[in-house]
């Protein structure tokens, strides 16, 4: 490990083990759900419903969660590069968040699609389709990360799958860009979107699920690199306290 990347582990350290992260996310999520309840309109796309008041989530989680997944594609790529199991632990730990993430994104979208679509899913819609394939893109890493069981050969396994299936996650955030959306139209940057929402308030909640995502990561990774070296000591005693037989 040379000196460049001991001092950028070292500011990530200082990072995950600071309370900032926490605190600015109890003020941006009070701040949110303030504004959101009192203050951001209920109509969109025409349609006058509460249910569209999660849409101050349901975007924010998609695009927080866009970031985890791309934390979790550089962690891959420095751990197989480095060998350093920092890395390792922080595209693992952003990648159960990127993967609670999507989950929520869908659970929310799905909702907020009955009232203002009048369905929960669309089949023909290609940003429903791409993220769903994206979802079970990051099903299918952590499954392969939880059967590693400290197997480094496994634990590199998974860091190639998550460098390979980062690739689902450009194409579904442009996919509404790249081919015509039944459903998804492009809203940022678009004059003609209807949905109305309100830049303000999106913008607290995402700030608010940003820092919510620094703090969770932040945690696991302290918890991934405790488990790891619990792993190293057990594995150390155990050939400590073994002693061959005569016949071996």
């Amino acid at each position: 490990m040379d000196s460049y990347e001991q001092r950028v582990i070292g500011a990530c350290r200082r990072l995950f083990s600071s309370s900032i992260p926490g605190y600015l996310t109890l003020v941006f999520g009070l701040g949110s759900i303030a504004l959101i309840f009192g203050y951001a309109s209920a109509s969109m796309y025409g349609v006058d419903h509460g249910i569209n008041l999660v849409a101050y989530w349901h975007v924010p989680l998609a695009l927080v969660g866009g970031v985890a997944l791309t934390v979790t594609f550089l962690g891959c790529v420095t751990y197989l590069l480095t060998g350093t199991r920092f890395w390792e632990h922080v595209g693992h730990a952003s990648g159960e968040i990127g993967f609670i993430f999507a989950t929520l994104t869908l659970i929310t979208g799905s909702a907020w699609g009955r009232v203002i679509w009048n369905t929960w899913w669309d089949w023909s819609d290609i940003r429903l389709v791409t993220f769903l394939f994206v979802w079970f893109i990051y099903a299918g890493y952590l499954l392969i990360y939880s059967s590693a069981g400290g197997s480094g050969r496994v634990s590199r396994l998974a860091s190639v799958y998550g460098v390979v299936g980062f690739v689902t996650v450009p194409i579904s955030y442009a996919s509404t860009r790249l081919w015509t959306a039944r459903l998804h139209a492009p809203s940022i940057g678009n004059p003609d979107a209807e949905a109305a929402i309100s830049g303000e308030v999106l913008l607290v909640s995402l700030l608010a699920l940003f820092f919510l995502y620094l703090y969770l990561l932040g945690s696991r990774v302290r918890l991934h690199s405790l488990a790891s070296r619990i792993d190293a000591v057990k594995h150390r005693r155990q050939r400590e306290t073994y002693k061959p037989t005569e016949a071996e």
